[in-house]
């Protein structure tokens, strides 16, 4: 995986026929390529739901050539699917960009061992396989957390064979991806999701620019409450999300998406107790807090960035979509 709106026109939800409303074109793109993880977006386009707001949005993948802040720095896009370290990051840099919703209140992160190890603190000293990009991400939030060392590092080519040819070797991934492959070739892993263990950022927010907020922001409401719309619907009944990201994405067979959205549920990633509270794609000034802590202890963020430029509570707060 590697980077919303009716109320504000004073309608309530399928007021007005679709084709009675001019529809705003809207282009969206996500963190990577189709998959369970962006489920609600594509349910949303698959029923109809974007329609019934009056918005016309085309879905753009991401993959591991795609920069959507980039792209959305550049004008080329108008919403952005990102973590919450890299938006923090890009405001830090004088980019104007601002995070509106959440796709996931968890983040997906884990660290997989193989069977017997029960605690995470059990892998102190030991083996850990993980990419560059973890040194500015959850890497030192282990080193901080868990006491961990850099002399544990192994390098990640995000491929699960060293894992499997090495008994004593762990390695990063997401909940809902690299677990799925490794239980394929016959190994029960040990999975430890580190937002359970107090990891802070956002995973997968929404990101627009400031002049894009200033100018569309009843759009950008609509977006967001027929986004929520569509999870709620994926969650309990995803077939039309999964036609959508199979076509998209033809590589993306059944069981995985199966898995990843079993995993979805099973985590709380896209709905936990805040979500259950403020309603789906919500945020928090709390996390939003805690995640600036973590970059200024670990010396990942400079100590005087306003933060707090880096994203927006008003139009989630209007979007109660409660799961």
């Amino acid at each position: 995986m590697g980077l919303g709106l009716g109320v504000a026109l004073g309608l309530l939800p399928g007021a007005l026929p679709a084709q009675a409303q001019t529809l705003q074109k809207i282009v969206f793109s996500t963190d990577w390529l189709a998959e369970a993880e962006h489920g609600g977006f594509y349910q949303a386009q698959a029923e109809g739901i974007y329609r019934s707001y009056g918005l016309d949005v085309t879905i753009r993948m991401g993959g591991p050539q795609v920069n959507g802040l980039q792209l959305l720095a550049a004008g080329q896009i108008d919403i952005a699917m990102a973590d919450a370290l890299q938006v923090v990051s890009a405001v830090e840099h004088d980019v104007p960009v601002v995070a509106i919703a959440a796709t996931f209140q968890k983040n997906p992160t884990v660290i997989i061992a193989h069977p017997g190890v029960h605690r995470l603190e059990d892998l102190k000293g030991k083996p850990i396989a993980i990419a560059a990009a973890a040194n500015t991400t959850f890497w030192p939030w282990l080193r901080q957390q868990y006491g961990f060392t850099d002399a544990q590092k192994r390098p990640y080519g995000f491929s699960v064979q060293p894992f499997l040819a090495e008994p004593t070797l762990s390695q990063q991934g997401f909940a809902t991806s690299e677990p799925y492959s490794i239980e394929k070739a016959g190994v029960r892993p040990m999975v430890f999701l580190l937002a359970d263990r107090g990891y802070p950022p956002y995973s997968e927010t929404l990101v627009v620019t400031r002049s894009t907020l200033a100018q569309k922001r009843d759009v950008l409401e609509r977006f967001i409450r027929a986004s929520a719309e569509g999870w709620k619907s994926y969650l309990a009944h995803p077939a039309a999300g999964n036609a959508l990201i199979r076509k998209a994405n033809p590589e993306m067979g059944d069981d995985l998406l199966a898995y990843g959205l079993r995993k979805l549920n099973e985590y709380g990633i896209v709905v936990n107790a805040d979500a259950h509270k403020f309603g789906l794609l919500t945020m928090t000034d709390r996390r939003w807090k805690a995640t600036f802590d973590f970059l200024r202890q670990a010396r990942l963020a400079k100590p005087n960035v306003d933060y707090q430029r880096a994203y927006t509570l008003d139009l989630v707060k209007a979007v109660r979509v409660v799961p």
